[in-house]
């Protein structure tokens, strides 16, 4: 029997009508929001995001600034714009859209911008705090994936998450979150050895490795929830890192790819914006 489908694109409708009412009540205060995404260089997929990220800030009334600079930059003028928009009282989240070119710096950049406007998350400051259990903003896929259970009713205290993924964009951070509402955390890797003796373990299994249909039906336990991060090109088109034909059959509940986790990335950056806004 096939396992229920998780809706990111139903899930994040039904948050960013909350974040709509927020912003409304902003601007009622003669406060609006407004985010600064920076782009460096000419990426098509970080191009696609930052278009992506524009368009929903202007359908919720976001004040949305996008600077688009070349791939030749240096580290100099992205740190003296971003010293720019730390100071702009307009901008409430600054967002530099990785990856950047190899000549930056990346960690110094995520750095300087102000721990009060990183609404990505990415800051040494909020990393800390978040792994800490201080108040910081949270990175927003890893945030977007805790949503989606928490409005899929999945419990998460007492059941044993396995993580596959140690990134600081999602593995570390997600693993983080499911710590704090008590559940048992493992993390596997690309060095951990028999994993799908790891994966068979998981009640609630999150994947974020980025090889395409990495997870197989014989991974998975019966009755596992599935959440999958991935998302890598093919000939055939978009696919995640599970084998979502095979995995479903055996899953209680599952993300399909796309329409899953990335509708639920963007909308939790616009919570973000909007809780930072709400701060000042």
């Amino acid at each position: 029997m096939a396992g229920t489908l998780i809706d990111g694109k139903l899930i994040a409708k039904k948050v960013r009508g909350d974040i709509q009412k927020r912003v409304d009540k902003l601007k009622e205060k003669g406060v609006t929001p407004g985010l600064a995404v920076v782009l460096v260089g000419h990426d098509p997929a970080s191009q696609a995001y930052v278009g992506m990220k524009e368009k929903t800030c202007i359908k919720l009334g976001i004040h949305s600034e996008v600077y688009r600079l070349a791939e030749e930059t240096t580290q100099e003028e992205l740190l003296g714009l971003i010293t720019k928009l730390n100071n702009d009282p307009k901008i409430n989240g600054i967002l530099v859209q990785l990856p950047l070119p190899k000549h930056i710096d990346e960690g110094k950049v995520l750095d300087t911008i102000d721990p009060e406007k990183d609404v990505d998350g990415f800051h040494s400051i909020n990393v800390g705090n978040l792994v800490i259990g201080k108040d910081a903003f949270v990175p927003c896929t890893p945030y977007g994936v805790i949503v989606m259970l928490e409005e899929s009713g999945v419990e998460l205290t007492g059941k044993h998450v396995v993580v596959v993924g140690r990134s600081n964009i999602v593995g570390k951070p997600v693993a983080t979150l499911a710590l704090q509402r008590h559940a048992t955390v493992t993390i596997a890797h690309s060095r951990t050895k028999n994993l799908p003796e790891i994966t068979r373990q998981a009640d609630i299994l999150i994947v974020a490795v980025g090889r395409a249909n990495m997870i197989t039906k014989e991974m998975v336990r019966e009755g596992t929830v599935v959440i999958d991060v991935g998302i890598n090109r093919v000939e055939t088109g978009l696919v995640g890192d599970v084998d979502f034909e095979g995995v479903k059959e055996v899953a209680a509940q599952i993300t399909p790819v796309p329409g899953g986790v990335g509708p639920m990335t963007i909308t939790m950056l616009m919570h973000n914006t909007v809780l930072s806004a709400e701060r000042r």
